[in-house]
């Protein structure tokens, strides 16, 4: 009975209430605007970038590779790259047959090229010149056997034997189909196209040698043939390219790289000759694929900011490149200053971030074709240890944490380049509130160019693109890289 009573009090209440009320829009408390919760926009911290050197990183296991000589970038300077990698038998024991005699040797290398998830386009790795350069390449044979070795630096030299035993010299088409020819026994050979791809001739008498006359034993099983064989580098040979030059990235991830062997063989109980054709597989799943990589700065602005990273005057640009060559360090040295601002001297005053962004701006007049920026860039920060790690905003949960402040894999957000307004933006909401609150030491904020597909925080070695970005001393009509930080003050 007692609760019966004051479920009907409650009722009584409610009615009359509602019935006092004139206008059914003015249901509810009216808040005092003095209590109103209102964002405010703050652009003016600082932003810090200074450009460094990136580190030296493996190259093993990688799904493509460069190779190529980007020669005179008045901004970026030389950039070279060769590509080193072990040969695989096409089967364990393969055999030639009898009185094997080479007929042509093709080392095949098809270009990356990566399909973007959201437009469903692909999108060419190639970066540079086709229309004047003209691309000059050599193999060698290795010295060492590369199976047995954990060295794969990027900054490493491969070892290789005086000999050229291949060579290539002619421009790059890396959006003209090849055509080539298939052998049909005992028939007509016939011709197809295939996608784009590096085709280089290698020396008969050197396969010939290396591989068709090879013991059995040796064409038992795959690691007696690489001590043997060793395995080849293509580099540039600079002396004979021309022009501006530019950089392909090579498919190792698949089969579609290979050594492809055209032989004649005697036919048993006849005096008639058989032609075979064999590939030798070369792929990062069948033995170490690496590159070296080499930048030359000598000469350019870059080399006078790596020389003096912190001058009198701050430099009006900073410089992002691919393939483990640049990086930026960044910082807010005006972040404590902003928030002892907004404080007012209230230190029981919390300052909650609702959205903040980092801005990086193109600077004008450095996304000329060939010299076309990076297709994404991606925002870092260090450890106590100096390790790489993702800002909270861009850490997924997984099977064993969840993380309710990541921002999700919204390309707009995400160091895409946004051609339109010449940009990257990079929000960043939780990592500045942790740098506020100091649940995060900023041990180390680092922007660096990464792969259009990638998603690891180690030097790219999959992309060439380089990027020039505005700092906070703008060139004339150019926007500096900049924070803008939405913010509530609550007392």
């Amino acid at each position: 009975m007692k609760f019966i009573k004051l479920d009907l009090l409650t009722l009584l209440i409610g009615l009359f209430l509602l019935s006092s009320c004139k206008d059914a829009n003015t249901i509810g408390f009216e808040l005092d605007p003095s209590l109103a919760i209102k964002g405010t926009l703050n652009s003016s911290v600082a932003v810090k970038s200074v450009t460094v050197k990136d580190d030296v990183t493996s190259t093993v296991g990688q799904s493509r590779q460069p190779l190529g000589y980007i020669n005179g970038d008045p901004i970026f300077g030389n950039t070279e790259a060769s590509v080193a990698f072990s040969v695989s038998l096409p089967s364990n024991g393969y055999s030639f047959g009898t009185n094997p005699v080479i007929d042509s040797a093709i080392l095949v290398l098809p270009y990356s090229r990566v399909t973007d998830a959201v437009t469903g386009t692909v999108v060419n790795e190639f970066y540079g010149d086709t229309t004047t350069s003209v691309y000059s390449f050599r193999v060698h044979q290795l010295v060492d056997d590369i199976t047995l070795q954990t060295n794969f630096q990027s900054n490493r030299e491969f070892a290789v034997e005086t000999p050229v035993v291949g060579s290539f010299e002619a421009k790059i088409r890396p959006n003209t189909p090849v055509m080539v020819k298939d052998i049909v026994v005992g028939k007509p050979d016939t011709s197809r196209f295939i996608v784009p791809e590096l085709r280089i001739k290698l020396d008969n008498a050197f396969i010939q040698s290396r591989i068709l006359s090879l013991d059995s034993v040796t064409r038992a099983k795959n690691s007696r043939f690489a001590a043997a064989f060793k395995g080849l580098r293509i580099s540039v040979d600079k002396a004979t390219a021309t022009g501006k030059g530019g950089m392909l990235l090579i498919d190792f991830a698949g089969t579609n790289a290979n050594l492809q062997l055209y032989y004649k063989k005697d036919i048993t109980n006849s005096a008639s000759k058989d032609t075979v054709g064999v590939s030798f597989p070369i792929s990062t799943s069948t033995g170490p694929v690496a590159a070296n990589i080499k930048h030359d700065y000598a000469g350019t602005p870059i080399q006078t900011q790596l020389s003096t990273p912190n001058p009198a005057t701050p430099y009006s640009v900073t410089y992002l490149q691919g393939l483990a060559g640049l990086r930026n360090k960044i910082s807010f040295p005006d972040l404590a200053a902003f928030v002892t601002s907004v404080k007012e001297g209230n230190a029981a005053s919390k300052i909650v971030i609702n959205r903040a962004e980092l801005v990086v701006n193109l600077a004008n007049g450095t996304d000329a074709i060939p010299y076309i920026p990076s297709k994404k860039l991606v925002l870092y920060r260090n450890d106590i240890a100096g390790n790489r790690l993702n800002l909270v905003d861009y850490s997924p949960s997984t099977n064993t944490s969840t993380n309710p402040k990541y921002v999700g894999s919204d390309r707009a957000i995400n160091g895409f380049y946004d051609a339109t307004n010449k940009r990257y933006l990079f929000v960043l909401t939780s990592y500045l509130q942790n740098l506020i609150d100091g649940d995060t030491e900023d041990y180390g904020t680092f922007l660096s160019v990464t792969g259009f597909d990638e998603t690891s925080l180690a030097p790219s070695i999959l992309t060439a693109g380089r990027s020039v970005i505005t700092t906070t001393s703008p060139l004339t009509g150019n926007n500096a890289i900049k924070l803008n930080i939405y913010y509530t003050k609550v007392n």
